[in-house]
Parts: C-alpha cells; sequence; structure tokens
C-alpha cells in the first residue's frame, strides 16, 4: 500500500475541501432558514432535523463503501421495502418475536447484498445492472408478499425512532457512531484501505494482489445490512411494514453520498462526508417545509443537486 500513500494523501487533502464545502452550504442554508422562519433556530427543530436524518444517514453509509468500489447499489430502496414488510409480518404484534424478525430481515439483507457481490465477481456484470434488476426483482417479491401494510410492531418499539439520549435522538447518536466507526475502519483497517485502492485503480490492485472479491462481497454484504438496518428504523417511525416504503431511498442514499464529496468512479471521498451530505439534504428539506414548498419539489432539487455535484466533481477530476 505504500506506492498508493502520496496520492492518498492528496485524496485526503481533496476531500477535506469538499467537506469544507458542505459545511459552508450547511451555514448559508441555517441563514436563510433563520430568516424564513422565527421557528427554525430552535433546539426542537434541530432535534427534528436530526431525527429525520437517521434512515438516510444508514442507508447512504453503506451505499457509500459501494461508491469507493467504482460501483454502485440501486437495491437498498428495494431491500428497505422488503425486509419492513418482513420485520413486521413476522413480528405481528408479539414481543418475543422482535428479536427474531430482525435476526431474519438483517440475514436477507446481508444475502441479498452477497447476492449481488456474487453476480459482479463471477459474473462480471456492472453494478448498475446487477443492483437495478435485483431491486425489480425484490420489489416484486415484496408485492408477492403483500399489496398493502403487514403484520404490526408491538408497543415500545417505537423507542428507536423518538426515544431520547441525554435529549438527543437515539437514532441520529446511533447513525452517528456508525459512521465514525466506519470512518475510522476505512482509515486505519488495512482492509479499508484496500477498498479505495480498488476503486482508485483495479487493475493496479489486481497486480499487486489485493483480495478484490473478497472486498466487493464485504462492501455489498454491508450496503445490504445497511439497509436492512434502515428498514428497521423505518418501521419503527411508522409502526408497521409498507410494501413501498424503500421507493424514494435508492435516489435519495445517492445524494449525500456524492454531494459528500465521494467520487461516482471510486477511490475517493468517505462516509464522514456523506454524513454532512446527509444533513445537508435534511436540513434543506426542512428549510423548504418551512417555505411550504411540496415535497415534490423536495425531490427534483435533490435531483438537480446530484446532476450539479457529479459535473463539478467529474470537472475537478479532469483537471487533476
Amino acid at each position: 500500500m505504500t506506492v498508493l500513500a502520496p496520492r492518498s494523501r492528496r485524496s485526503f487533502a481533496k476531500t477535506n475541501g469538499n467537506q469544507l464545502i458542505v459545511v459552508g452550504l450547511l451555514i448559508i442554508l441555517t441563514i436563510i432558514g433563520a430568516v424564513v422562519s422565527d421557528r427554525f433556530l430552535t433546539v426542537a427543530n434541530f432535534m427534528n432535523i436530526l431525527e429525520q436524518s437517521t434512515t438516510l444517514a444508514i442507508v447512504s453509509l453503506g451505499q457509500t463503501l459501494a461508491v469507493l468500489t467504482g460501483g454502485i447499489d440501486l437495491s437498498v430502496g428495494s431491500i428497505i421495502s422488503l425486509t419492513g414488510v418482513l420485520l413486521s409480518g413476522i413480528t405481528n404484534g408479539d414481543p418475543g418475536m422482535v428479536a427474531i424478525a430482525i435476526l431474519v430481515v438483517l440475514g436477507v439483507g446481508i444475502a441479498v447484498g452477497l447476492l449481488n457481490a456474487a453476480a459482479i465477481v463471477w459474473l462480471r456484470v456492472h453494478p448498475l445492472i446487477v443492483t437495478l434488476g435485483m431491486g425489480a426483482a425484490l420489489q416484486g417479491i415484496t408485492l408477492l408478499y403483500t399489496n398493502g401494510p403487514a403484520g404490526k410492531m408491538p408497543l415500545g418499539f417505537d423507542w428507536l425512532a423518538f426515544g431520547r439520549v441525554w435529549g438527543v435522538p437515539a437514532g441520529a447518536l446511533i447513525a452517528i457512531a456508525l459512521s465514525l466507526i466506519v470512518a475510522a475502519y476505512l482509515r486505519y483497517a488495512p482492509f479499508g484501505r484496500y477498498i479505495y485502492a480498488i476503486g482508485d485503480d483495479a487493475a493496479g490492485a489486481k497486480l499487486m494482489g489485493l483480495p478484490r472479491v473478497k472486498v466487493m462481497f464485504f462492501v455489498y454484504g454491508f450496503s445490504g445490512f445497511m439497509a436492512a438496518l434502515t428498514a428497521i428504523f423505518l418501521v419503527s417511525r411508522f409502526g408497521v411494514g409498507q410494501p413501498y416504503t424503500g421507493q424514494n431511498f435508492t435516489l435519495t442514499s445517492i445524494t449525500p453520498v456524492v454531494v459528500g464529496g465521494t467520487l461516482l468512479s471510486g477511490g475517493r471521498g468517505g462516509v464522514i462526508g456523506t454524513l454532512l451530505g446527509v444533513y445537508l439534504v435534511s436540513l434543506m428539506n426542512n428549510v423548504l417545509n418551512f417555505m411550504d414548498i411540496s415535497s415534490h419539489y423536495q425531490l427534483i432539487v435533490q435531483g438537480v443537486i446530484v446532476i450539479l455535484a457529479v459535473s463539478v466533481y467529474v470537472e475537478n477530476k479532469r483537471k487533476l
């Protein structure tokens, strides 16, 4: 890995620059929000933003690792939908079934991720095609299982979504802790550095003998796991799994990754930038809500942000 060290330092500096841009945008949005509404700069509102950002932060964390390898995971939305209805359907109001149901849905998420990796590695199909097809198949399986809300969750399960620890949403603390752990792993663990190396130069990584197959299985298995974990938090929020719950997460999980500075070509970026991107998107939606702008327009804005962010980073890479 010493051959990659000089480039890694340049990439790290560039990533920090991207994060500073996101921080600047967060400050600008905060100023706009303060002007728009006198209720914006309140502790209750900021806690609400943190609470609502939890699910996006968790699913985007898994998406980040997939993108770092030069791939993408377009099946996360369907994994969320399937595991959500399975969780509430298996539990069906029985507190004794909660732990079993959680283990099942996390296992399903990992299994789907491993299937994605197997197709990518052994069939040599592009990740976009593999995960897009997997997403379509999973959505069909979800609708075969149920056309509407499935089962129900017992009382108290909503603590994950609405519980507080020292006044801060529990889910937000979990998302931040997961991000910090993965960030440390990517930077200091050899296997974490392999992810960057493979995304930066797959052919060079192969010549160096890096375990690309193991990395791909780990990355997509992790992405599936995080999608299933996202479903658990969503079921905690809504009290029931619904077959279309994850539909919008395919796009929204990519937005913070790209905005946070992770290149779609792989090899550069990180989860801290993604977390900042999550807060940027959540803060933007919050400001738009105070401006009484429809959620449909919020999706349009997110799409435009992705296009602009990709354009900027592609241009920067071309110049480099």
